[in-house]
């Protein structure tokens, strides 16, 4: 079977969510599929044990091939494809079985890694905010993994997911504003940069879209309008290996989900990749 959809030689559209419970969300996210058509769909916080996971929906549509780490009420995280895989596995993280990642790899080889990477809570201080630490050494030890392969410049590799880091200026609504603020410190920042370069990974939105220009993946349910304020943060990444950096044809977020009803506070993004 050929990894690559007929009509579109050497072309896969690929999309992350943070979808902040699938069962709750299901109906959101199977019209996001009708509408959008990726490929394969990278679920973030999917609060579900696997065995309850709503499967059948995703079948219906031709996602049946399932990669699914999940637990009850919290975190959890699934890769639906309509595209067959080869291996697939989860590691963990910290000490912690907490359903923070999974990986496929496709027929072709192709490597692909879903995260969701902790929060912190509000208290950007370490030695305060036990679940900040945890993201900080979250993020070391995703550096660690990766630096220690010796394939970055020869694995076609994507990793996505909810990394909850906005790394760079024009990430938040306001840098100076949310500089000690979670998900937007230097520390954190730093960290998520540490953690990019160890693989030389590409980061495809801002490959697209200029480091001057604002763009953002999500926005908080606590504003009475969100759009109107509009103050946002780039929480949901793609990025693709080396050896993928020039195939990138496409990416999009998509910011017209965040006001359908009841919606998640993240939306999708959305890459396509030629190889």
């Amino acid at each position: 079977m050929h990894f690559w959809k007929e009509g579109a030689a050497n072309r896969v559209k690929i999309a992350t969510w943070n979808i902040n419970s699938v069962r709750l969300r299901i109906a959101l996210v199977t019209r996001f599929l009708r509408e959008h058509q990726p490929d394969v769909l990278c679920l973030q916080e999917t609060k579900v044990l696997n065995e309850l996971f709503p499967v059948k929906p995703f079948e219906k549509l031709g996602y049946v091939h399932h990669a699914i780490n999940g637990q009850k009420s919290y975190h959890g995280v699934a890769v639906l494809s309509r595209l067959p895989f080869a291996k697939k596995g989860a590691q963990e993280f910290c000490g912690k079985s907490d359903a923070r990642h999974m990986a496929v790899t496709f027929e072709n080889g192709v490597e692909l890694h879903d995260f969701y990477v902790p929060a912190g809570a509000d208290i950007p201080d370490p030695a305060a905010n036990p679940k900040f630490a945890h993201k900080l050494d979250f993020l070391r030890e995703m550096a660690r993994i990766f630096e220690k392969r010796s394939d970055r410049k020869t694995q076609p590799a994507i990793l996505v997911g909810d990394l909850n880091v906005a790394p760079l200026e024009n990430d938040v609504w306001s840098h100076k504003q949310l500089l000690d603020v979670v998900s937007h410190t230097p520390v954190e920042t730093e960290l998520l940069g540490e953690a990019r370069e160890a693989f030389e990974w590409s980061d495809v939105t801002r490959a697209f879209v200029p480091h001057d220009q604002k763009i953002y993946s999500w926005w908080s349910y606590r504003a009475q309008d969100w759009e109107a304020s509009d103050r946002g943060r780039r929480l949901d990444h793609i990025w693709v290996s080396p050896a993928l950096k020039g195939a990138v044809t496409s990416q999009a977020i998509i910011r017209k989900t965040r006001g359908w009803q009841r919606s998640s506070d993240h939306v999708p993004v959305i890459a396509e990749i030629e190889v």
